[in-house]
């Protein structure tokens, strides 16, 4: 591999030189991550519950529970799947467990809350 002018020593990349041309690590960014998660999953309930407020004849409250089930499934698969890639292969890997697992059951129960209340 070819590197940039000022990295290696002429026979190859230290992996001091690989992570200073990649950037910053990424194990510690698990805060920002959840809160983009949260934050995902507030936009996703807050754009069906103006569709069911505003648009009632265009999206009725069971195609409302479908579309806010599903996708809190999905975008909980896509959090748990971001932060195990991030941590995977750290002395964090494991300590995240029960953090994604809370997380993830306040989500689910928020989801359950909405569906029974508002959606029927």
């Amino acid at each position: 591999m070819t590197l940039p002018k000022g990295f290696g020593s002429g026979g190859g990349a230290s992996s001091s030189d690989v992570s200073k041309m990649i950037g910053r690590r990424v194990e510690d960014h698990f805060g920002i991550i959840t809160a983009f998660f949260l934050a995902l999953w507030g936009g996703t309930w807050a754009g069906i519950a103006v569709a069911v407020v505003y648009y009632p004849w265009a999206y009725p409250p069971p195609s409302a529970h479908f579309a806010l089930t599903c996708l809190t499934i999905i975008e909980a698969i896509g959090y748990m799947f971001c932060v195990k890639v991030v941590t995977e292969g750290t002395s964090k890997a494991k300590t995240y467990n029960g953090a994604i697992a809370g997380i993830i059951a306040a989500v689910a129960i928020l989801t359950i809350i909405t569906d029974s209340v508002f959606f029927g």
